[in-house]
């Protein structure tokens, strides 16, 4: 089964309305309605994707599959982990795609105010990348044409509208409940950052953004019980994810730029080495090994930050420290 279009909400039985959480809603409500939420920003998007002129349809596209893979996992609910597979697969998929848009876009602009004849080196050099690109963005679409992206689709929806045993509680109960969803991730993002040292590895670093990661959708899920605090905390870990996120972009980018330029090394043995290409890519690692020595200064202090407001929403319990 193809589909040269996207499915819209009557397709998938989803009402005009999105579903709703009230205050005195158990857990596994506020999880759906945030499925409800995500599951349409994901339709919404899916179609600037498709068309390829904005990079950000991709990109929502990816964080809506996040978001509910995270909504999934912190009900608990076991009858949730085909979904939550399903949805891994979905954004790898799209992953591929957005880390070459993002790849691309920086080293393009890391070049960008070199002269004339460097820039066009940077391009040769870049060159592999642009046809990695096109090759992912077949992929993709091959995937939102196909069978198992539109079971997907369905299966989310069911999960959407189905219906939630249990009667309302008092709302301090259910907030409490809802809060609680914070604190598992929040536990595991502060033990990983106990176990590393003065120097940790870049992919220990990479590991605890994604923990940050874990812990600011986890928070999402439980703003509207949290209010402000909440909205506090999600706002901080943000800029702990920025952090990090920027210190693995420089990561990612020299082993890139090393790759490519090894790759055309030995693509041009017979016919001689471009020496502009070989400058280039030198000035390019120098510039993200700048940028990585800044983020590793700035990252323990937002996370400090981060430990101290998800402490704060738990009574009695203080920051664990660092």
């Amino acid at each position: 089964m193809t589909r040269p279009v996207p499915i819209d909400l009557s397709e998938l039985g989803l009402p005009a309305t999105p579903r709703e959480a009230a205050a005195g809603d158990p857990p596994a409500v506020h999880v759906r309605a945030r499925l409800d939420q995500q599951l349409r920003a994901l339709l919404e998007h899916e179609a600037v994707a498709r068309q390829g002129i904005d990079p950000e349809g991709v990109h929502q596209m990816r964080v809506a599959v996040r978001r509910m893979r995270a909504a999934l996992k912190a009900s608990g609910e076991p009858e949730f982990a085909a979904a939550q597979a399903e949805l891994g697969w979905l954004g790898g998929i799209l992953g591929r795609i957005r880390d070459l848009d993002v790849l691309l876009a920086h080293l393009r602009a890391q070049a960008a105010d070199l002269p004339a004849d460097e820039r066009a080196a940077a391009e040769r050099l870049l060159h592999g990348l642009v046809e990695e690109r096109r090759r992912a963005r077949r992929r993709m679409l091959d995937t939102l044409r196909g069978a198992r992206y539109a079971t997907l689709l369905t299966t989310l929806a069911a999960l959407v509208t189905a219906e939630v045993d249990g009667e309302p509680v008092r709302e301090r109960v259910a907030q409490q409940a809802l809060l609680d969803v914070v604190t598992k991730p929040h536990r595991k993002l502060a033990k990983a950052a106990r176990a590393l040292d003065d120097d940790p590895s870049d992919e220990d670093l990479h590991a605890l953004r994604i923990r940050g990661k874990r812990l600011r959708y986890a928070a999402e899920l439980a703003e509207p019980a949290g209010g402000k605090p909440v909205r506090r905390l999600i706002k901080a870990t943000k800029e702990f994810q920025d952090v990090l996120g920027e210190h693995q972009d420089t990561v990612v980018a020299e082993a890139e730029v090393r790759r490519l330029l090894a790759e055309q090394t030995d693509a041009d043995a017979d016919g001689g080495v471009d020496a502009d290409v070989v400058f280039v890519a030198g000035r390019l690692v120098e510039r993200e090994r700048t940028r990585r020595a800044a983020c590793r200064a700035r990252w323990r202090d937002t996370l400090d930050e981060v430990d101290r407001l998800a402490a704060d929403l738990v009574p009695g319990r203080r920051p664990s420290g660092h």
